[in-house]
């Protein structure tokens, strides 16, 4: 194969043909095109961490109480709202908050950094963002973003001064007293379109539930402190009756009552050649935890690693961020890193404040970190794993690794597994998914994409006529998961495994036909 090089022939030919700067002529403006807006509300952010968002700008404004609040008009879930009594905003300063990438002096310890997250949170998930504030010494103001105005220029509502005011005064003492503001939400896009059927009230129930645990996880210092409260209520708005209403409780990833090591929690000191050192504590969990703070956080291999906190407020609970793979051994471990205010070039914080990207010199520098008395953070990484290698011989069995459960299988059914059997390393989990197969199969077996495959046409027999989701069903899929894995771990199967599988389909398919028909009789 001929290989042709173009360019110069020598090394100062090539000095003398480059610029190091490039030339201009002058500059022009180019302002955002109105669908720039449309690009903002398509960041991906997920329902949690936008009420999060929502609630750092409670916390910058100096709230002590922040109330969210779901409104329902019987079983139709019409608006949501987030309500604080921080100090409010001033008719200039409502407009910069709602001004796209409006900027505003942030004080060293707040939680907003970009001008972007109330825009881009609200608008998300809502095709509306209303917010009306009020000072101590200014009368009540509002604006509006509705999507389908705000991608045709940018054009922005003002809320109507008699209607802020009555806004305001529906959440006086609750949580308003002089000063405070309301973000409303309308149009929420994954509020069910139908409410009939206890609708209104699962998704509710789930969706409460996994906002409490996202909030107190990651505002778990400031839910501590006895000034602070985040208050989750629904209410009726038609007859005032208020269905639910509890404080969110803190969850504190390190809230372990003695820790699985007796030299940990110790700290270690990264030294940077760009900045200053960083401090870590490195922390050790006690094994077999089944406190929320340990099981909460995310399966076995998400919740270890470095926990990252940006002026109190976590911004990342697990991962390695390029130092090491995950590792099942290492599920204890955990490290706090508090982001120091020179660290700019060292961690870069992602916009929705849910992740953090740290430079290559960190990632290397922990290879040398140590302790006040020498020790070196490498050694912390082999006592957490050590810790959890003794629980495992304590027990008294082994068991065999298999390849874990991926997509489809609840959360708390891939943790549970993750807990009592261990990983093998590098696998793609097993996926188990509904589609449509003969009928005289229950399920089939997708080895090359490493999939259980489940026959659609006995789905609503399974879930009882409830509606299906993609983690429905778990305690079926954990069963199948227990009979099958052991064939995708095997290159081929021999005679028993087949009579086995055929033994299998020929019961399921027998129970499933059952309950087709019980179906069809309760009808």
């Amino acid at each position: 194969m001929k290989i042709t090089i173009y360019g110069c022939s020598t090394r100062q030919a090539m000095s003398d043909d480059w610029q190091f700067e490039v030339p201009t002529t002058g500059s022009k403006h180019l302002p955002p095109d109105a669908r720039y807006m449309e690009a903002l509300s398509s960041q991906g952010y997920g329902f949690e961490v936008a009420i999060a968002d929502l609630v750092d700008n409670s916390i910058d404004a100096g709230a002590r109480d922040v109330v969210i609040h779901f409104l329902r008009d019987e079983d139709r879930l019409v608006s949501l709202l987030v309500i604080d009594d921080g100090k409010g905003m001033t008719d200039e300063e409502l407009d910069v908050a709602m001004t796209v990438g409006g900027r505003r002096d942030y004080a060293s310890e707040a939680l907003g950094m970009f001008g972007t997250g109330l825009k881009s949170a609200s608008l998300s998930h809502a095709s509306a963002v209303t917010v009306v504030s009020k000072t101590r010494r200014t009368r009540a103001v509002g604006r509006r973003w509705l999507m389908e105005r705000a991608v045709n220029g940018y054009q922005c509502d003002i809320v109507a001064a008699d209607y802020a005011q009555t806004l305001i005064d529906r959440y006086a003492q609750r949580p308003i007293t002089w000063q405070g503001t309301v973000i409303r939400w309308d149009g929420v896009k994954n509020f069910p379109r139908n409410g009939g059927g206890g609708q209104t009230d699962r998704y509710l129930h789930r969706t409460i539930n996994r906002l409490g645990l996202q909030l107190g996880l990651y505002l778990h210092r400031f839910l501590a402190r006895d000034d602070f409260n985040i208050t989750i209520a629904v209410e009726d708005v038609n007859t005032g009756t208020e269905y639910m209403n509890f404080g969110v409780e803190p969850l504190d990833p390190f809230g372990y009552p003695v820790p699985g090591h007796a030299d940990y929690p110790r700290r270690f000191t990264v030294d940077l050649a760009s900045t200053l050192p960083v401090s870590l504590d490195a922390h050790v969990w006690p094994p077999k935890s089944t406190l929320d703070g340990y099981k909460a956080v995310g399966s076995v291999l998400d919740r270890q690693g470095f926990y990252f906190y940006r002026n109190n407020r976590l911004v990342q609970a697990g991962g390695w961020n390029n130092f090491r793979q995950p590792d099942q051994h290492l599920s204890l471990s955990r490290i706090v890193i508090d982001i120091p205010p020179h660290g700019s070039d060292v961690f870069r914080l992602t916009v929705k404040k849910e992740g953090v990207e740290v430079s290559p010199e960190f990632v290397s520098a922990l290879e040398e970190a140590r302790d006040a008395e020498g020790r070196r953070f490498l050694d912390y990484v082999a006592d957490a794993e050590s810790v959890y290698r003794e629980a495992r011989k304590r027990a008294g069995t082994t068991r065999k690794a298999v390849i874990g459960p991926g997509k489809g299988f609840d959360p708390a059914v891939r943790e549970a597994i993750e807990d009592e059997l261990p990983l093998l390393p590098g696998e793609e989990p097993i996926a188990i998914r509904w589609q449509s197969l003969d009928n005289s199969l229950f399920f089939d077996v997708d080895r090359d994409n490493r999939t259980i495959v489940l026959n659609h046409h006995y789905r609503s027999a399974i879930l009882g006529g409830r509606r299906g989701g993609l983690n429905d069903a778990p305690t079926l899929k954990a069963l199948l998961y227990l009979l099958l894995h052991q064939v995708f771990e095997k290159e081929y199967s021999g005679s028993r495994e087949k009579d086995n599988l055929q033994l299998w389909q020929s019961i399921l398919v027998a129970a499933a036909r059952t309950e087709l028909e019980r179906m069809g009789d309760d009808d």
